[in-house]
């Protein structure tokens, strides 16, 4: 693993198209993978970001890849993961994709009284990646949620095998603000944040240095010297 960290970011929705036209999609902004950005650039480190379409303007220094579907993104990650230290998964990519996909538009005729849809579940991409993370790797999963927030968000960090969970309120998209409740893995309220997206972030760098990053570094330094033990 290289000195410098090479941080994994998601950013921004994701496109799920029901006609060459016409798509699934939400209102993030990629503010948030910005924010994260600009701090890691900070920090001397390496932001990775892999973002849905956007019209922001990501920091300079930033190495960027461009997805459009939730399976874009998904495989863009696992070719990426490896080589990075952690991942935070700040997009909001669609849940749902039609079944079918039209090649030709959909239109709308007299005869045409509508159309019925049948929806598939997408890929999740961050329970995936906890699949494949390495003891010296961290994950730090958003959960988006309108009713029963910590339980669901609690729910998802453990089949995610997310290191935290952040409770993010539905205010905060395309917002300046942050409206987020941090948990860790035992269920405990770690930060509750009313704040710029920008400040929201160095608050989360906090936790991930001291209970992820430190953590990292004692078992890749254990690693090591069980290698040169055994030789």
């Amino acid at each position: 693993m290289p000195t410098r960290q090479r941080i994994l970011i998601t950013s921004g929705p994701t496109r799920e198209y029901l006609d060459p036209v016409r798509f699934l999609t939400n209102g993030s902004s990629g503010r948030m993978g910005a924010a994260l950005a600009e701090v890691i650039l900070e920090r001397g480190e390496l932001p990775v970001i892999v973002s849905g379409p956007v019209t922001l303007v990501y920091p300079d220094g930033a190495e960027i890849h461009r997805v459009v579907t939730t399976e874009e993104m998904l495989e863009c990650c696992r070719r990426l993961f490896p080589d990075c230290n952690g991942i935070i998964g700040a997009a909001a990519p669609c849940d749902f994709k039609p079944e079918f996909f039209s090649e030709q538009k959909l239109s709308k005729s007299e005869e045409n009284n509508g159309v019925v849809f049948r929806f598939v579940k997408t890929p999740d991409i961050l329970a995936t990646l906890g699949q494949i993370k390495r003891r010296d790797q961290w994950i730090i999963g958003f959960a988006l949620e309108t009713e029963n927030g910590r339980d669901h968000a609690l729910t998802k960090l453990k089949r995610k095998k997310c290191d935290f969970i952040i409770l993010n309120n539905p205010q905060s998209i395309d917002s300046e603000t942050a409206l987020f409740q941090i948990f860790n893995t035992s269920g405990e309220l770690c930060a509750d944040l009313n704040c710029t997206k920008k400040a929201a972030v160095k608050e989360l760098f906090t936790l991930i240095d001291k209970h992820c990053i430190f953590a990292a570094k004692e078992i890749s330094s254990c690693t090591r010297s069980h290698k040169i033990y055994k030789s």
